[in-house]
């Protein structure tokens, strides 16, 4: 019988990116369930951190749902921008700013900026919790390293992906086929710690 989780999200691409892994990582032992299939609104994010924040999703979704829950906070840290805009990553330009309203905030913020300054990571931080009540819940993070373009190109992807330049193929993250940024993005990162850490869940 499949173990039953709830990824604790309303954002498509992230559904997406967890759920292509999870069928990668775990050969269908595990049945991942939105929230928003179970009628499971989001959580206010008042944390200062993404460890904070995927912690209250994942909390939340498992209180909610009866079920185990895993939750995703992650973001993109830009070192010109002193680290900014991390956690606010989703609301850089505005509370219900669209990816192309923080995009083109982060461009205006970086503008003159040359390209040797333009150095950025995209972080993630999973919480994985039996339930909303767990003393012990499981963490997981990832980094992945790279520069903000000038403009965004390619058109797969989500969030800041069309501006983010990584490792040495000159490539946007946008321009990754799925298979190639999960083998190497932050959340792919994050996800294959968090399968050893599962282990001991019997996953």
């Amino acid at each position: 019988m499949k173990k039953r989780i709830v990824f604790a999200s309303g954002n498509a691409g992230k559904a997406r990116e967890i759920r292509a892994m999870f069928h990668e990582l775990f050969n269908d032992q595990v049945e991942l369930l939105l929230q928003g299939d179970l009628g499971i609104g989001a959580v206010e994010e008042t944390g200062l951190t993404f460890t904070d924040n995927a912690l209250l999703k994942a909390r939340h979704a498992a209180a909610a749902s009866g079920l185990p829950a895993l939750a995703d906070d992650s973001g993109i840290e830009v070192d010109a921008l002193a680290g900014a805009p991390g956690v606010r990553s989703a609301r850089f330009a505005g509370e219900h700013a669209s990816d192309q309203d923080n995009i083109e905030k982060l461009l205006q913020d970086l503008h003159g900026v040359p390209d040797e300054a333009r150095t950025a990571r995209f972080r993630c931080v999973l919480a994985y919790v039996r339930s909303g009540d767990d003393p012990a819940p499981l963490i997981a993070d990832g980094t992945w390293e790279g520069i903000i373009a000038s403009a965004p190109s390619g058109q797969d992807g989500f969030g800041y992906d069309p501006v983010f330049i990584c490792g040495n193929n000159g490539l946007s993250a946008a321009e990754l086929a799925p298979a190639e940024k999960n083998m190497l993005s932050h959340r792919g990162q994050a996800l294959q710690k968090l399968r050893q850490i599962l282990r001991s869940e019997q996953l």
